[in-house]
């Protein structure tokens, strides 16, 4: 443990996001950075990651980590595009490799193809399985479409249900973009009558570029004045919208429903760590490896200049705490002035790399093309987080803080 210790510059677990069957997908969301990933492996006739890399891949993942809890995460693409008897096999090897460790999986899918016999299998075994899903069906069939063009939110309420049947533990993934952004309350109502009690949400910013080697999305070191894709959330709609959702939940559901991003908020306001990387003072522990076993340093930075190695040529251990990643996770750091005496800057950390194309009026680059919406997020939200603090730091529940708004303690939230 000391020689791991000292290798590792994150001192926290190892997470590999794996994709079993790559960027395939029975949808063809508008908004989908992932469909084009496909144009780097046109040439591999495999596109699903094969028997033999699935055992060095469960193998090698649960040697490297330096914690007893080991948490496998299947993602995609669709990831129920590969059979129930993968994940079978995947389980057996967990089994086989544990070696003494605690080991969880969680699956991130679109729903559509969920099956009473895959429900079963996630309940018997614990699985989390996250729904992508962005709220009504109006919102949600608006960019999330079948291969067919034909909407799909209806497959995926289906999926949700089958859960619900099952008892599966769930959660939702809901993207933010140009039309739902409009409607917070619309939106957290939605979660809230379908029984979700744990929501993720995550704005979508691309930017279009010409079509180079098959892609048509710009990341952060693409230069020049891309344009935003239409599908984008403004940086003034995602204060907004973050403001109007933070209304209803600190008024009623503090305790009840968790939305990632605020107990996030409230962790790096307490000083703890948030749990989400784009909130964190560092990032690189989160890789991401595709079927035939390219690793990459981060799932948004699936580009050949971000390969840290291929796991049939390198261990987890070689590519996640070496030289090329542990520079990949001082990305975070490189930030303007403006944001280093910005007083919210311990509260979001210049947020994701990938979303820092703008540049100052000063001229420096690195600016959040979303810094404007969370400074308004913070400010609106500051002292219910002081107060939501205070209850902590005092061995009271943060739900307090619902009280203290009733009874007037608290001011009621001015609407955005």
């Amino acid at each position: 443990m000391e020689v791991l210790n000292t290798l590792n510059p994150f001192a926290r677990p190892v997470y590999v996001m794996v994709k079993p069957a790559g960027s395939r997908c029975n949808l063809a969301c508008h908004y989908c950075y992932y469909l084009e990933k496909g144009n780097l492996y046109k040439d591999q006739r495999n596109t699903v990651i094969s028997d033999e890399l699935l055992r060095k891949f469960v193998k090698d993942y649960i040697a490297c980590q330096t914690q007893r809890e080991v948490l496998f995460t299947w993602h995609g693409g669709e990831p129920l595009m590969r059979p129930l008897s993968f994940y079978q096999k995947a389980m057996h090897l967990q089994r086989q490799y544990a070696n003494g460790h605690v080991i969880d999986n969680c699956i991130q899918t679109n729903g559509t193809l969920l099956t009473d016999d895959y429900c079963r299998f996630f309940h018997d075994n614990g699985w989390l399985v996250g729904i992508s899903i962005d709220g009504p069906q109006a919102f949600h069939d608006a960019y999330r479409k079948m291969r067919s063009g034909k909407p799909s939110f209806r497959q995926v309420m289906k999926g949700i249900q089958l859960l619900k049947k099952h008892e599966v533990e769930w959660n939702a993934l809901a993207v933010v973009n140009d039309y739902n952004a409009d409607e917070p309350q619309a939106f957290y109502q939605f979660f809230k009558d379908i029984g979700c009690q744990y929501l993720q949400f995550t704005p979508v910013v691309e930017r279009l570029m010409p079509h180079t080697d098959g892609r048509r999305l710009a990341h952060v070191k693409d230069k020049g004045e891309w344009p935003l894709a239409d599908f984008s959330v403004t940086s003034a709609q995602w204060g907004t919208f973050l403001c109007g959702v933070f209304d209803e939940w600190v008024l009623q559901d503090v305790g009840k429903i968790f939305v990632q991003l605020f107990d996030a908020t409230l962790a790096n306001w307490c000083g703890e760590e948030p749990g989400v990387c784009t909130m964190s003072p560092t990032c690189g522990h989160a890789a991401v490896m595709e079927s035939g076993g390219d690793v990459f340093s981060c799932d948004h930075f699936v580009f050949p200049e971000y390969k840290i190695g291929n796991l049939r040529d390198h261990t987890f251990l070689e590519m996640l705490y070496g030289e090329q990643q542990r520079n990949f996770a001082q990305l975070k750091q490189q930030l303007p002035r403006l944001c280093k005496v910005c007083r919210y800057l311990f509260a979001c950390h210049g947020e994701c790399p990938k979303n820092r194309f703008l540049t100052t009026e000063d001229g420096e680059p690195g600016l959040n093309y979303l810094c404007k919406g969370y400074q308004q997020f913070f400010q609106h939200v500051a002292p219910y987080m002081d107060f939501m603090k205070a209850q902590l730091d005092a061995g009271r529940a943060p739900a307090r803080v619902m009280e203290a708004i009733r009874t007037g303690a608290l001011p009621y939230p001015e609407k955005t």
